[in-house]
């Protein structure tokens, strides 16, 4: 099995976040992914809770067999190198895909022990903005065969965006762009807001 592992801090998760998921599965890039949100180990501002942000990836991705949310990363700081190896090690038998935006390819050079993640796994590559595909994978020749650039179209929509519309009160233009789910939660407990 093919299992795409998308990290993030989904602050809050929304469709852009569930439809590349979706369509990574339907187009055959991938059987499973996993969402894996990073631990607000630093405290970061803006950065609701942990056990929130779960539960509204849970929400999220109800209904859908083939995916699914991890707490792997939560309460230590892990470095994406070490996340992958643990589902590597947890899904032996199983490929291990790297999901990641171009802006992230772009400089993944500069992330903690980055060969590791360019040589032992699969990198799905979501082009974004009027990021330069070619210029990138020049820097990363050497790793062309784990580098695949996903024929999808990013949306431009960012959980800063949502966050902004709800701290201005402004719900109804987020409506249809978060889960309903994912919305009804988030009025419930006033996160954001």
């Amino acid at each position: 099995m093919r299992i795409g592992i998308f990290g993030g801090c989904f602050n809050p998760p929304h469709n852009m976040h569930k439809n590349i998921a979706l369509r990574l599965i339907e187009d055959n890039y991938l059987d499973k992914v996993i969402f894996v949100p990073t631990s607000n180990y630093y405290n970061k501002r803006n950065l609701i809770n942990d056990e929130e942000r779960y539960k509204l990836i849970k929400l999220m991705i109800q209904g859908n067999d083939n995916l699914e949310v991890s707490k792997y990363e939560f309460g230590k700081l892990t470095y994406t190198y070490q996340t992958l190896e643990h589902f590597q090690k947890k899904y032996e038998d199983d490929e291990i895909y790297f999901i990641c935006g171009s802006d992230n390819l772009a400089e993944i050079d500069t992330w903690r022990e980055y060969e590791i993640i360019l040589s032992n796994f699969k990198i799905l590559v979501i082009k974004r903005g009027n990021d330069d595909l070619g210029e990138i994978m020049k820097k990363y020749k050497k790793y062309e065969n784990n580098i695949i650039i996903a024929n999808i179209e990013e949306d431009v929509l960012s959980s800063t965006f949502i966050r902004n519309m709800l701290k201005d009160g402004k719900f109804d233009l987020i409506k249809d762009k978060i889960d309903k789910n994912v919305y009804l939660y988030i009025m419930k407990e006033k996160l954001y807001y």
